[in-house]
C-alpha cells in the first residue's frame, strides 16, 4: 500500500490576528540584528590585526583576512590546552550527571516510600541556593584535603552542582510516561532495575537530551568555581583560559588572537543551539504532555 503523504496546512494571513503580536515580533527582531552584528563584530575581529580593531579600520579588510590568529590563539595562547580541559570536564561530567539523575528522577516518580517528598523538595530548594553561599565554607574543606587544582575536584564540583537540576527536569518525564510499560515488563519477568535502563531511560530520551545540552552549556561556561579551585595552567577550562588571556593583553596587545579565542569558546554552544534547537524545544514541552 503507498502511504499517502500528509500535506501541511498553512493558515491564511490575517492582519487583524497577527497585529497584537506586532510588539513581539518588534522585540524578537531587534534581539536578533543586535546579536547577529554583536557576533558578526567578533567573527570580523578575529580575522583582522590589532591596529585595525582599535584603529575602527575593521570594515575596511586593508590587510585581507588574518587566520592565522586562529593558530597563534590555539598553539601560542595554549587555549588547545583549555579546550581539551572543558572538553574532558562537560563530557565526563554530563555523563555521570545522567547517570545518576535519571535513575534517581525514576525512583522518586514512580515509588512512593517515606521521605519521597522531602527529597523531592531537598533537590528543589537546591535550586535556590547561591553558589556564592556555599563556596567559602567549600573552599576552606578543599583546602584543608590539599585538593585544588584537581581535575577530580572539579569534575566532582560540577556534577554537584547540577545533579538537582537535572533531577528536577526529568521527574516530569518520568511522571508522564504510563505505567502500562511496567506493568508489561513485570509480567515478562523484568526487574525493577532492568525495567528502567531497558524500557523507561530509552523513552525519556527527549528529556535526557535537553538535560544533557543544558548541562553542557553549564559546565562549558562556567567561570566562578573554576577560577577558584583550578588556578594552575594545566587543569584551567577555558573560561578561566580565556578570563587570563584578556588580562594578558597588556602585555601581548593580540586582539585579533584574543578575538579569535572567543570565536573558539562559543563556538561548541553556538552549534548546539544551531543543530539541536529541536531537540531543545522537544524535551522542554514534551514534560507537559500525558504519555
Amino acid at each position: 500500500m503507498a502511504k499517502t503523504k500528509e500535506k501541511k496546512i498553512r493558515e491564511p494571513f490575517k492582519l487583524k490576528k497577527e497585529l497584537p503580536l506586532l510588539p513581539g515580533y518588534l522585540l524578537c527582531i531587534i534581539w536578533l540584528v543586535f546579536t547577529i552584528m554583536l557576533v558578526g563584530w567578533v567573527m570580523l575581529a578575529s580575522l583582522s590585526t590589532s591596529r585595525e580593531i582599535l584603529g575602527g579600520e575593521l570594515f575596511k579588510f586593508t590587510s585581507g583576512f588574518h587566520w592565522e590568529n586562529y593558530t597563534n590563539a590555539w598553539k601560542s595562547q595554549k587555549v588547545s590546552g583549555f579546550f581539551v580541559n572543558s572538553l574532558i570536564y562537560t563530557a565526563i561530567s554530563c555523563t555521570l550527571i545522567v547517570l545518576v539523575s535519571a535513575p534517581a528522577a525514576y525512583a522518586l516518580s514512580r515509588f512512593r516510600f517515606k521521605g519521597n517528598m522531602l527529597l523531592q523538595n531537598m533537590f528543589a530548594t537546591a535550586l535556590g541556593i547561591p553558589v556564592i553561599m556555599i563556596v567559602m565554607p567549600l573552599f576552606s574543606v578543599i583546602t584543608q584535603l590539599s585538593l585544588t587544582n584537581t581535575r577530580g575536584l572539579i569534575i566532582f564540583l560540577y556534577i554537584a552542582m547540577n545533579v538537582p537540576f537535572a533531577i528536577f527536569f526529568l521527574l516530569s518525564f518520568f511522571q508522564n510516561l504510563s505505567f502500562t510499560f511496567e506493568e508489561a515488563a513485570a509480567i515478562d519477568g523484568c526487574t525493577p532495575t532492568k525495567t528502567f535502563w531497558k524500557i523507561m531511560f530509552p523513552l525519556a530520551q527527549p528529556g535526557i537530551i535537553t538535560v544533557t545540552i543544558f548541562n553542557f552549556i553549564t559546565i562549558w561556561n562556567e567561570f566562578f568555581m573554576s577560577m577558584l579551585f583550578a588556578s594552575k595552567a594545566r587543569v584551567r577550562p577555558i573560561a578561566v583560559g580565556l578570563y587570563n588571556m584578556v588580562k594578558g593583553m597588556q602585555y601581548t596587545n593580540d586582539y585579533g588572537g584574543m578575538f579569535a579565542a572567543v570565536v573558539i569558546v562559543f563556538a561548541p554552544t553556538f552549534l548546539l543551539y544551531v543543530f539541536l534547537s529541536d531537540k531543545i524545544i522537544a524535551g522542554v514541552t514534551g514534560g507537559a504532555i500525558k504519555g
